[in-house]
């Protein structure tokens, strides 16, 4: 017998200026059932999910929550009704603490009508230990790395006891550990009879956890099913209307000369004393390699390419050549002079200015290329956006669209093309794929390997091993700041990599 839906979205269509972004969409969630949303980035899962949750309102069509129409002017509305979203951009407020952030305007009262900020902060504690997260509730968000972040998100949204839960790439910043965890607390809110939407561009998850799908391209409905009548296959060939080939069977590369040296990097800890959040990490890349740096969360990652890029100069130490020569970085003009560029974790806060048009973003780091007479050259900054929209086949209605339109993954490229607009000898990539959808995905792969070959020496911090082993030429792994091991591509395996990876050199077998 057929289950009833909880949640039916009707013939739901939206348009923002210059796109549209749904046209004519359905979707029936279930309760005790997860339905994944598939499709590329700018299909419009995102958009479909955000009307359901009460972030935008649909031109038209309609939502039933338990067979009635329902329309949500806020998030809240759609909350106080049972609908909880996970946002894959994260909708969390840096000055407030964890425990501040899970229960913001839902805070716990005392009989004087004051927060009872003892019991908000024990209830926030016993919502971390079921997500297996070793953080204090009292932790200034502003203190905790993209990933932690998320996991504090995916904490806010559990804690309303929703029949109708988003989740919006949950996984795309967190730790294998942490995604073992939410996939259990998953299919407990699965038994507690709550419908889960779950958008992902990881497929393999949904072998765990998935009982549904709806595939979407261009804002459309290509097909409905359980998943269990789909493979991967014709899953990756409705999102894209084609074949997508694999890049594992990529030649090694010809190297040249070293371009970027990095000697006993360390990177004091800001909160502790006598700690360190890199130690003593020694490597370089050549012209024309990729290298890969693996680790888990925690493992100072982000933390090595930031202070590469000058951002951390204080609590900086070691030294660092460029083509042979010792240099000195103070700070992120020293490096973008050096030919170093940074494309950030966080593309949103600290990649682009999100109100700003994709032509102001594209030339935000050469900037000085278009001055004349004390003026911009318009026409030259103009044809420049153009060039990166065409090379990277940005979707985007004009070049003056303001970016926060964009998809997350042609918001990614408009980044990769202002930073290749500044002609760097070397690129650090942190986390490149992030939220992206898989033909988004092959289309930097590609664009990755065609930079190396032209002689740019790249750097790819991934948390994704498939993705460090199908791209790079060498791979370094880090484990609590500390260099562990190192590997060339031939020599390099999944087990190797992930017992380095570990404290202590744990086997995850």
């Amino acid at each position: 017998m057929a289950i009833t839906p909880v949640l039916e979205a009707q013939n739901i269509s939206k348009t923002f200026p210059g796109v549209k972004a749904l046209d004519g969409v359905s979707l029936e969630l279930r309760p005790g059932r997860l339905t994944a949303l598939l499709g590329e980035n700018g299909a419009g899962k995102s958009t479909l999910m955000n009307i359901v949750a009460g972030v935008f309102q649909q031109d038209s069509g309609e939502v039933k929550l338990a067979g009635e129409v329902v329309s949500f002017a806020t998030t809240r509305e759609a909350r106080d009704a049972g609908i909880s979203m996970i946002f894959q951009e994260l909708n969390l407020v840096s000055n407030l603490t964890v425990a501040e952030n899970i229960f913001l305007s839902r805070e716990p009262l005392n009989k004087f009508g004051f927060i009872d900020t003892e019991k908000m902060n024990a209830d926030a504690a016993i919502l971390l230990k079921q997500l297996d997260f070793s953080v204090e509730p009292t932790t200034p968000l502003s203190q905790l790395r993209v990933g932690q972040q998320q996991i504090v998100e995916i904490a806010k949204a559990i804690s309303t006891n929703a029949k109708v839960l988003i989740m919006d790439e949950p996984t795309s910043a967190i730790t294998e550990h942490e995604i073992e965890v939410l996939f259990g607390i998953i299919n407990k809110l699965k038994q507690q009879g709550v419908a889960i939407a779950y958008i992902t561009h990881k497929l393999e998850e949904l072998v765990r956890i998935g009982d549904d799908a709806i595939v979407m391209r261009d804002g459309k409905l290509i097909t409905s099913a359980p998943l269990n009548d789909l493979s991967r296959e014709q899953i990756v060939h409705m999102m894209v209307g084609r074949e997508i080939k694999s890049l594992s069977d990529r030649e090694t590369p010809t190297l040249g000369p070293e371009v970027l040296r990095v000697e006993n990097l360390s990177l004091k800890h800001p909160q502790r004393v006598n700690d360190f959040v890199v130690k003593d990490v020694s490597f370089n890349v050549h012209s024309g390699e990729v290298l890969g740096i693996f680790g888990l969360m925690g493992a100072g990652r982000t933390e090595l390419l930031e202070s590469i890029f000058g951002l951390h100069p204080r609590d900086t130490s070691g030294a660092f050549f460029v083509k042979g020569e010792a240099v000195n970085i103070a700070k992120p003009k020293d490096a973008i002079r050096l030919g170093i560029a940074l494309a950030p974790e966080d593309r949103k806060n600290e990649g682009l200015v999100l109100g700003m048009s994709v032509v102001d973003n594209a030339s935000l780091a050469c900037l000085g290329q278009f001055g004349k007479m004390g003026f911009t050259d318009k026409n030259a900054e103009q044809k420049l956006a153009e060039d990166i929209v065409a090379k990277f086949r940005v979707k985007t209605p004009t070049i003056h669209q303001t970016i926060r339109n964009l998809s997350g993954g042609n918001q990614q490229k408009v980044i990769l093309g202002k930073w290749l607009a500044n002609k760097p000898s070397v690129i650090l990539l942190d986390e490149p794929t992030r939220g992206i959808d898989v033909n988004a995905k092959e289309e930097i792969y590609k664009l990755i390997h065609e930079l190396a070959a032209s002689g740019l020496a790249v750097i790819v911090v991934s948390s994704e091993l498939p993705e460090v082993l199908a791209l790079t030429d060498r791979i370094m792994v880090l484990c609590e700041g500390k260099k562990t091991a190192e590997f060339n591509r031939n020599e390099a395996k999944e087990e190797f990599i992930m017992a380095a990876a570990l404290p202590n050199g744990v086997s995850t077998s």
